[in-house]
């Protein structure tokens, strides 16, 4: 799978019940777990003070992403996305072996 770095900004559309946004973020939760069980959503952080949020994502495809992973969200029709592929690089004290 590849990983993508993934900004999503949340709008919530005028005239929107809090009942249906509460039942909206429930759901997000919930498909957020899933999606990490999967192996989709690897991280995920929130700037501070605001409505986003950062993450690496993973798919086989940026059609992946969108269509069986991003799109499957809950809040998916209020969000937009800005998507990134990423690719290893050479000096990521993560990989293995990396400053050896």
């Amino acid at each position: 799978m590849r990983e993508f770095l993934v900004e999503i900004t949340t709008t919530i559309p005028e005239g929107t019940s809090q009942d249906e946004v509460d039942r909206r973020r429930a759901a997000e939760a919930v498909r957020a777990r899933e999606m990490a069980a999967a192996g989709h959503l690897f991280r995920l952080w929130r700037p501070v003070g605001e409505l986003r949020s950062i993450g690496i994502w993973l798919a086989d495809d940026e059609e992946e992403l969108h269509a069986k992973v991003l799109g499957t969200l809950p809040l998916s029709p209020w969000m937009s996305f800005a998507v990134t592929p990423l690719q290893p690089h050479p000096n990521d004290p993560g990989r293995d072996g990396a400053g050896a």
